[in-house]
C-alpha cells in the first residue's frame, strides 16, 4: 500500500513537469490558427516550422543566445577555477578566521538580488581602464552594455564555494601528505591529486554556474542596452510585450533556449547527481 502511494505521488509529480513541457512544445509548431482554437489539441494538426525561423529572425535570438554561449561558458571556467581552489583553501588549508569567512560567503547567498544590483551597476560602471574610463574608474561606461559586465556577478558562485570546500573535506588529507612530504605545492596537490578525484564536482559547478547565467534576467536587463549584448531572456521577453503576443514563436524560442540547458544537464547527469549529493552531506 505504501509503496502505491509513492507511485502515484510520483507520477503525479512527472505529470506536472511534463505536461506543461508538452503543451510548449506542441504550441511550438503549431501554426497561429491552432494556438487560438476554441478545441485545444495535445498534437499539432498542421504542424509548421514558421515559428522557430520567426524566433531565430523577429526576435534576434540567435545572436542572444550567442552572447548567453560565450557568457556562459566564462562563467563556467570562472568557477571551475576559482570556486574549486576557494573550495580546497577552505577545506586543506584552514587558518585562524577561514571559518568565519567561509560562513560569511555562503550567507551571502540569502542576500536577495535586488539588494545588490545598485552596487553591482555602481561596480561595473567604475572598472578601471574599460569602456573609456581612465585609470581611476571615470570617465567613461566601465562594462556596462557588454559581454564583460554580464559576467561580472556570477564569476564566483557563492554556492559552488560552498559544494567544493564540503567535497574535498570528504578526501582524505592522507593523499596529499606523502607528496607534500617530498615537497610538492599546494597547487600542485590540488590540481594532481586532488582535482581528478573531484569530477562529480566540477560536473555540479559546471552545471549550476551555466544555468545561473542562461536563465538570469534580471542583471542583464539592468546592466545592458542595445540588441547586439542582449540575452536569450531578454530576448524572449519581446515576444511577450506589446499588444499582441506571439505565442508560437515565443514557444518556439523557448524550446531552443532550453535545448543547451537540457543538454547539459543530460551530459553531466550521473556526474552532477553524485558530486550533489557527496558535497552535500560531507563536512
Amino acid at each position: 500500500m505504501k509503496r502505491s502511494g509513492s507511485i502515484i505521488a510520483l507520477v503525479t509529480a512527472t505529470l506536472l513537469v511534463l505536461v506543461p513541457f508538452w503543451w510548449m512544445v506542441s504550441i511550438a509548431f503549431k501554426p497561429e490558427a491552432e494556438v487560438f482554437s476554441a478545441e485545444p489539441r495535445l498534437l499539432p494538426q498542421n504542424p509548421v516550422l514558421d515559428n522557430f525561423s520567426t524566433a531565430l529572425d523577429a526576435g534576434n535570438l540567435g545572436r542572444a543566445m550567442t552572447n548567453s554561449l560565450i557568457v556562459a561558458l566564462l562563467v563556467v571556467a570562472a568557477n571551475c577555477v576559482f570556486a574549486l581552489l576557494a573550495g580546497y583553501a577552505f577545506a586543506k588549508l584552514p587558518y585562524r578566521g577561514s571559518n568565519a569567512i567561509f560562513m560569511t560567503i555562503v550567507a551571502t547567498t540569502m542576500v536577495p538580488v535586488a539588494v545588490t544590483l545598485i552596487p553591482l551597476f555602481l561596480i561595473a560602471k567604475g572598472i578601471p581602464l574599460a569602456g573609456g574610463n581612465d585609470i581611476t574608474g571615470q570617465g567613461g561606461s566601465g562594462l556596462l552594455d557588454s559581454l564583460g559586465g554580464l559576467t561580472l556577478p556570477h564569476l564566483i558562485g557563492p554556492l559552488n564555494v560552498f559544494l567544493a570546500r564540503q567535497y574535498f573535506l570528504g578526501l582524505p588529507d592522507e593523499l596529499g601528505e606523502a607528496a607534500r612530504v617530498d615537497g610538492a605545492s599546494e597547487f600542485r596537490l590540488f590540481w594532481k591529486i586532488y582535482l581528478p578525484l573531484a569530477r562529480p564536482l566540477v560536473a555540479t559547478v559546471a552545471v549550476f554556474a551555466f544555468t545561473a547565467v542562461w536563465d538570469d534576467f534580471l542583471w542583464p536587463l539592468v546592466v545592458t542596452s542595445s540588441p547586439e549584448t542582449q540575452t536569450v531572456q531578454l530576448a524572449l521577453s519581446k515576444f511577450l510585450t506589446g499588444g499582441n503576443v506571439a505565442y508560437g514563436p515565443a514557444m518556439a524560442g523557448s524550446v531552443l533556449v532550453l535545448l543547451p540547458v537540457l543538454a547539459v544537464f543530460v551530459f553531466n547527469q550521473r556526474s552532477f547527481v553524485a558530486g550533489l549529493s557527496e558535497g552535500g552531506v560531507k563536512g
